[in-house]
């Protein structure tokens, strides 16, 4: 008979242990065991037993349990010794410093004890590939302190890390071309890399101005960062060596401090390539070998026919006999035969002919140089960022604007460039060889691995549906029509039906006589396709005001909302007071009028430098003001200021705008140039809106809000800005 299991010996009694007996064993205080970062970078967790009373041995009471074999493991830590070490440094420091013994508190500083994290990276990641499957938490961490501003809790060395680790992966990602996706939303944007068969996903915020919380626990973030640095650094490593490429990469300085981010990395290779002599004669003896391979061949295949000649008459004996012993194990045969058949129906099906993975690795092949045909453009109020990263990423041409970041290849002006990305209503002359759209076709075409049409991504134009990538849809689901992709299908619906009609009508031809005419049967058919293409705009229009109301909007604010809307010019230039100008281009905007800024007489500057020493960058300068067209605005604003009253008085193209718009029925606003004199802040008077200096500049941008866009519009920003009555 065998031994009774005592209570408590065995099972989850003793698979498991409490945080308390834990801390007796480790020799650590709750605060200590709290804040010590051991946990975190061994993998260390709390467990949750099925049978808290048997893992508790029979005690109900609250507890916190751990497998007992990790804290076994975490005993016998290495680094659990050293921040034993840093504990001790660090009263001997503070002991010192209390004593005004500086000279110890500097040779203990010299001698502070440190650790590495190198072979706790190879106790959790025996392989490679198991370092890039847990590599998706470690780039959204990284991504995510790289945009935040120093703080006591966050250091400048974290933040400058983070963001040399983060550019240097994709600066990897642009070079082996290895984005496959795309999507903006909410919180960040969202890619995909596949990098040696895996895929790897990470989230990289919107570059906004952040405010660190208080009520998060950034020492618990920054143990999690402090490993996650060392795993990405070793990834870096690995990937940029097995490219052949340097690690760590080059830094131009005056590139990275011009805020040039992925372009402030230079490559270098390892090993440059080798050209030998030996090559080109090795080249040449296999030339010649190849010359005389027709003759030998044409031997061989001499021998083999005399040798099949040979070898069938013996074959058709033997298989006499074998068909005389199939006969008599017929059963037998057949079953296995069977069987046989059904292994190679199955393997057949698991398995891929040449022809199939040379055809996926041409589509990959031409998805990786999506974009190796354009030269892209981009205005300053897009995220360069992220569309650097993408573009280059498939193999196209970024340009930007030189007060974004220093460094572009070529500027605005190239003839080169064919699209030109913008997030704002078009002021300047359009030019003919390249297109105009808005940073969403870029995504787009990612995800679609195409290039789609551009007339639905037109700036001003309402945007087609962005789609996540990152579901797979189901029959039966709701899936958005993308305009683009219906009109790409629609065209070639159409080219379809225009092949059927050709291959009707020259059967027709064929089958009739050289008298006879052949007529078209879509002719009759022309005033049915219009009506039917009325009615589908119909029901894409009510489709949008569906999806409008389920989102909270009103019907008439939809309506609102997609009229077109007004147009500011408002000029500045040095000298001009900078509180007229900037409250009413903020009031403009926030009233949703489309506001465009004209710089007058700035020289070569790229801003106009404000009566007080602001410096307002604005959006166009436009060299010859005779070929401005100023009626496609609303309403035209003049800034007040000595100086730059000055300037834009004795411009003489500018006088003959005013007058222009004036009589043509526009508004015209203008600060400390009043029309009609009266005691008002602001008064009104045969469209002319003027007003008293910069004090009234909210109520005299009010006024304008109001003359365009409704008295509606201007209770409904008004409350926003605390105004006096």
């Amino acid at each position: 008979m065998g031994k009774l299991k005592q209570k408590g010996k065995a099972g989850a009694a003793t698979n498991y242990i409490t945080r308390n007996k834990a801390l007796n064993k480790l020799q650590l205080t709750l605060a200590d065991f709290r804040q010590v970062r051991l946990c975190i970078l061994k993998g260390i967790y709390p467990r949750e037993p099925k049978n808290k009373k048997k893992a508790n041995k029979g005690s109900t009471a609250p507890a916190t349990f751990y497998y007992t074999k990790d804290i076994q493991y975490l005993a016998h830590e290495p680094i659990l010794k050293k921040f034993r070490e840093h504990k001790t440094f660090l009263k001997k420091l503070t002991k010192a410093l209390g004593k005004r013994q500086l000279s110890i508190a500097k040779n203990l500083e010299k001698n502070k004890p440190f650790y590495t994290l190198d072979y706790i990276i190879k106790e959790r990641y025996p392989t490679f590939i198991d370092a890039l499957r847990d590599l998706d938490d470690a780039l959204c961490l990284i991504f995510l302190f790289s945009t935040f501003p120093s703080t006591e809790k966050i250091t400048s060395e974290i933040v400058t890390n983070c963001q040399r680790l983060s550019l240097e992966f994709q600066h990897y990602v642009i070079r082996t071309r290895s984005l496959r996706k795309v999507f903006l939303s909410i919180k960040g944007i969202y890619y995909q890399a596949e990098i040696k068969g895996q895929q790897i996903n990470w989230l990289v915020p919107y570059q906004f101005s952040h405010s660190v919380p208080d009520d998060v626990d950034f020492r618990v973030m920054t143990t999690f960062l402090e490993f996650y640095q060392t795993l990405v650094g070793f990834v870096n490593f690995k990937l940029f060596t097995d490219v052949n490429l340097t690690y760590p990469p080059k830094l131009d300085t005056l590139k990275y401090e011009g805020a040039a981010g992925l372009n402030s990395l230079v490559d270098k290779m390892q090993v440059e390539p080798i050209n030998h002599e030996e090559e080109k004669a090795q080249k040449l003896e296999s030339e010649k070998r190849l010359e005389t391979l027709p003759e030998k061949l044409a031997k061989i295949k001499d021998k083999e026919i005399t040798e099949t000649e040979d070898q069938s008459y013996n074959s058709t004996i033997d298989t006499i006999d074998v068909n005389e012993s199939i006969i008599d194990d017929f059963t037998e045969q057949t079953s296995n035969q069977n069987t046989l058949q059904e292994q190679e129906v199955s393997s057949q099906t698991q398995t891929y002919t040449y022809r199939d993975i040379q055809l996926m690795s041409d589509a990959i092949s031409k998805f990786e140089k999506l974009f190796s045909k354009c030269i892209f453009y981009l205005s300053r109020e897009v995220p360069k960022y992220s569309l650097e990263f993408v573009i280059r990423s498939f193999g196209g041409l970024v340009g930007w604007d030189d007060t974004v970041e220093i460094g572009s290849p070529f500027k605005e002006d190239d003839e080169r460039i064919t699209h030109h990305i913008i997030d704002r209503p078009i002021t300047k002359e359009l030019i003919p060889t390249r297109v105009y759209i808005q940073p969403q076709w870029v995504y787009d075409c990612i995800n679609a691995k195409n290039l789609l049409n551009t007339k639905p991504y037109q700036p001003g134009k309402a945007l087609p549906p962005h789609l996540s990538p990152f579901v797979e849809y189901e029959d039966g689901d709701y899936i958005p029509v993308n305009d683009a992709e219906l009109e790409r299908n629609e065209g070639n619906e159409e080219n379809e039906e225009n092949v059927e009609q050709k291959i009707k009508i020259d059967i027709k031809n064929e089958n009739t006589s050289e008298g006879e005419k052949v007529f078209d049967e879509d002719e009759d058919t022309s005033d049915v396709n219009d009506i039917n293409n009325e009615t589908d705009e119909e029901e894409l229009i009510h489709q949008k005001e569906l999806e409008a109301e389920a989102r909270g909007i009103s019907f008439s604010e939809y309506q609102r909302m997609t009229q077109e809307k007004k147009k500011a010019l408002v000029f500045v230039a040095n000298g001009t007071e900078e509180m007229e100008a900037v409250i009413s281009i903020d009031v403009l905007r926030r009233g949703e009028i489309e506001v465009c800024v004209a710089g007058v007489s700035l020289g070569d500057k790229q801003y106009a430098t404000c009566n007080r020493g602001v410096k307002i960058v604005p959006d166009i300068q436009p060299s010859d003001f005779s070929k401005f067209d100023a009626l496609s605005y609303d309403v035209i604003v003049i800034p007040g200021g000595m100086e730059g009253a000055k300037t834009l008085s004795s411009h003489s193209d500018i006088q003959r705008l005013l007058s222009l718009a004036h009589k043509s029925g526009k508004f015209v606003a203008a600060i400390c140039a009043d029309y009609n004199y009266q005691e008002d802040r602001v008064v009104v008077d045969n469209k002319v809106i003027t007003s008293r200096g910069p004090g009234t500049s909210f109520f005299f941008a009010l006024k304008i809000v109001e003359e365009l866009m409704g008295k509606e519009m201007r209770d409904k920003i008004s409350p926003a800005l605390m105004l006096p009555p």
